[in-house]
């Protein structure tokens, strides 16, 4: 894509949709060696929406939601997050972005262990640029949300594992980002809790408009989204909700 057609991109606003992935590809080198993980991808994600995305183990699905977060750099083909073509980017100005613009849960909660819950959930507002106070109100509000206001001076360590992927969904919110990236946010909680974590992240979807891109292996939790894209054989399809089914 030219400049000029990334110029006119941006006019348009891309204002309904949050992150697009145009041809968008990568292959990992190693010597001579070349493995293909896909090839010319196309994605929308637009404003609000929610999006699983499932597939076979290898299948690259974490890799595309690296490419689509920033976090990673594709060798063929772009990404475009809140209107902004990540390649065009310095790395400063892609990690302002990345803050501004995305939130991130992983599996493991990647919380830091030597601050306490409150710390942890103020610190994309401080690298924001906000003051103390605000970050602390901030991160106050979206503790309560998640049902944390009690634990807000506990480290990681003596929060439970629920408890800890509760702070890491706060953390991801707390900047009001316009999109969400969940790389199997749920896969490391047993099933009873990984419902209430999985609910809890739909609620603040809903609440806050944020959309969310949701790598999963549970398709059970798959079907509750607006779409589900199945990464087969490096191409996105998606699937009926019928195929589901019995999942």
């Amino acid at each position: 894509m030219s400049e000029h057609q990334d110029s006119q991109v941006r006019k348009a606003g891309m204002n309904e949709t949050v992150i697009r992935a145009e041809a968008l590809g990568k292959t990992y080198a190693e010597g001579r060696l070349r493995t293909p993980v896909f090839d010319g991808l196309e994605l929308d994600v637009r404003a609000g929406e929610t999006v699983a995305i499932v597939g076979a183990s290898g299948a690259g699905k974490s890799t595309l939601l690296h490419l689509l977060g920033g976090l990673d750099t594709p060798t063929a083909g772009e990404v475009y997050v809140d209107g902004h073509r990540m390649s065009a980017l310095s790395d400063a100005a892609r990690g302002q972005l990345r803050n501004r613009a995305l939130g991130f849960v992983y599996q493991f909660h990647h919380l830091l262990p030597e601050f306490t819950a409150l710390e942890n959930v103020m610190m994309p507002v401080m690298l924001g640029g906000a003051d103390v106070r605000e970050a602390s109100a901030r991160a106050r509000e979206l503790l309560e949300a998640v049902g944390l206001g009690h634990r807000i001076e506990h480290k990681p360590g003596e929060l439970s594992g629920g408890e800890r992927q509760r702070a890491a969904v706060a953390r991801a919110l707390v900047n009001r980002p316009a999109c969400v990236l969940g790389d199997e946010p749920t896969g490391n909680l047993d099933e009873k809790t990984a419902a209430t974590v999985f609910e809890l992240m739909l609620e603040l979807n809903r609440a806050q408009r944020t959309s969310l891109v949701l790598v999963t292996h549970d398709r059970r939790l798959a079907r509750r989204l607006d779409r589900v894209l199945e990464l087969h054989e490096g191409k996105l399809r998606e699937l009926a909700p019928a195929s589901l089914d019995g999942a």
